[in-house]
Parts: structure tokens; sequence; C-alpha cells
């Protein structure tokens, strides 16, 4: 029987344990780290919703993250940092909440009256600050550039075969008729109710489309 010799020694193995060991540490500081930055930025998101702006502490971030105000600034330097921290990571969330399947406008009427009865009031105040709060500038461009994106994805099948022009002024149409401020309006100021509001916004969303339905087929007459 031949015989295998293996030469492994024992400062091998300490090596190799010492460098698993702290790998592992590594990957379970970094995992930590991301956590934390991701509660400090849920914490501020919900201080922001409720709140104006300028009346949002460090302090109170803080606390409601876990942390210190020192980890908040040595992680984000300030609001203008969580701001776009916020851009960075819930952005994504709110967009997948958002978008729906192309061409369902039930669907995307749901979706949409769903996260205006979330953030809505938040937005709204907000976009009263926008004037003397330049830092908040970045995130509410962001949701316009979204708002006008996801209408554009959500009914390109009424979109897709209009020429430019047409187009576009059916797109702005699309995103009025699915403003916050049009929500806002039918929510907040006349005091309807969600189920309402949301058939309101349906009925306004097929009169756009049946609008530029009926011009195509006038133009074919």
């Amino acid at each position: 029987m031949r015989a295998f010799v293996f030469n492994v020694t024992i400062g091998d193995i300490k090596y190799r344990t010492r460098k698993s060991h702290r790998q592992y540490r590594q990957v379970a500081r970094a995992e930590s780290s991301a956590a934390t930055a991701q509660r400090i930025v849920e914490a501020f998101a919900e201080c922001a919703l409720t709140q104006w702006l300028e009346d949002v502490t460090l302090a109170q971030v803080a606390a409601l993250a876990g942390v210190t105000v020192r980890s908040v600034i040595r992680r984000f330097g300030g609001k203008e940092g969580l701001i776009a921290a916020f851009i960075e990571h819930l952005g994504p969330r709110i967009r997948v909440e958002f978008t729906g399947q192309p061409g369902n406008i039930e669907d995307a009427v749901e979706r949409l009256v769903t996260i205006y009865e979330r953030y809505g009031d938040g937005t709204i105040r907000n976009l009263a600050q926008e004037s003397r709060v330049p830092a908040l500038r970045p995130l509410l461009e962001f949701g316009r550039r979204e708002h006008r994106q996801i209408t554009s994805i959500q009914f390109a099948p009424w979109l897709d075969h209009l020429d430019d022009e047409e187009r576009e002024r059916a797109l702005n149409a699309l995103v009025i008729a699915t403003d916050v401020y049009t929500w806002k309006l039918l929510r907040r100021d006349m005091g309807r109710s969600k189920s309402e509001v949301t058939e309101q916004l349906k009925r306004l969303i097929r009169a756009v489309l049946g609008e530029y339905a009926a011009d195509r087929q006038r133009e074919g007459d």
C-alpha cells in the first residue's frame, strides 16, 4: 500500500485559522456598518416625513436610529448627506412599490394612492419648503424625474404609438392627473375617501387616454 504524506504544519493551521477569523470579522463589521447606516437613513426619512426639515435635528435622527449624533455626522455629515443617502438607499424601494404592470390602469392607480397615503403629506410639506431649503432640491428633483419616468412606463401601451409631440402632451397630462397635488386636492382639500380618490384618478387617466385615442381616430377618418 502506498503511503501519502501531507506536509501540513501546526503553524499553517494557526495562520489559516487566524486569517479566516479576520475575514469573518471584517465581513461582520461591514454588514453591521451597512445595517447601522440603513437605520440612520430610515430614521431620517421618518422624521422628514412628519416634520418640517428645518425642525428635524440630528439628535432626533440619532435617537430614533439608536446611535450617537457623532455616528450620524461621521457617516453622513449632516442633513444634505442624509438626503443624498435617502435618494440612494430608499429611492429604489419606492420605485419598486410605485411601478406596476404597464397598461394596467387599476394596478397603477392602486399603487399610486398607496404611495401617496404613506408619503403624500410629507411630500407636500417638502415641496412647500423648496424655495427656502436648497438642500431639499435634489430630493424633489429626483421625485419629479421618477414620477415622470414611471408614468411613461405605466402607460407605454397608449403612449408609444404617438408621435413625439403628441406623446409629450399626453405624458404631461398623465403626470398632472397623477401628481401628488391632485391627490391632495381630492383627499385633503375636498375630504374624499381613499376609495373615492382612487376611482376619480382612474376616471381622469381614462379621460386623458381616451382623448388621445379619439384624436387619432379623427385623424384616421
